[in-house]
């Protein structure tokens, strides 16, 4: 019976372990939140004030720096991502790229090493990272399976199913692959939700 008992208790902790969800430090007032990407993040099909970020900061009531570049590759967002992370610090990484790399049939495996490359770099600088996962080609589909990989291998807090869903919606965007307001407003909320929930707000 003792080793039943012993079994059982080695399970329970195990799952407890297993199931226990990354969380993120709450973000002081002061905080800076460095929201990293590509166009998505850039606001293409909208004016500055009605990108994420900038709805993001007005939510959120932190400062939110918007880095993001139309067109860019991981592996251009890698060495840019070095370059700003080496005399800068910010309370939290925002990660949302890799659209690109798959718009362009981009080796997938690259892909996922650099985004992986840049997660270590905010890791190893002491900074969060909030991995948003982009869709696979066919915009109906869901999120491009290498990113839940990536958050469960880095431990990060993740969001799979944001872009995925907001894409579907033709009320949410401006063409193909880019939102209008609307889209870049639910993208933000969800974000502020997601980091309310994560207490780091």
């Amino acid at each position: 019976m003792s080793y039943l008992r012993y079994f059982i208790v080695c399970i329970f902790c195990f799952s407890f372990t297993a199931c226990s969800k990354p969380t993120l430090s709450p973000i002081s007032e002061n905080g800076s939140i460095l929201a990293f990407g590509d166009s998505l993040t850039y606001g293409i099909g909208v004016n500055a004030e009605h990108s994420y970020p900038a709805v993001l900061a007005r939510l959120s009531q932190r400062e939110v720096i918007n880095a993001g570049v139309a067109g860019e590759t991981t592996e251009q967002g890698l060495s840019r991502l070095s370059d700003l992370l080496q005399n800068n610090h910010y309370d939290l990484l925002i990660l949302l790229e890799g659209g690109n790399d798959i718009l362009r049939n981009q080796n997938l495996q690259q892909t996922k090493a650099n985004l992986a490359a840049m997660i270590e770099l905010a890791q190893s600088n002491n900074i969060p990272v909030l991995l948003i996962a982009v869709p696979e080609k066919n915009l109906f589909s869901k999120a491009a399976p290498f990113y839940q990989e990536l958050a469960e291998q880095y431990q990060t807090p993740f969001m799979p199913h944001l872009m995925s869903d907001l894409l579907k919606q033709a009320k949410m965007k401006s063409d193909s692959v880019h939102l209008n307001q609307q889209g870049y407003q639910a993208m933000a909320e969800a974000i502020d939700k997601k980091l309310r929930k994560l207490k780091a707000l």
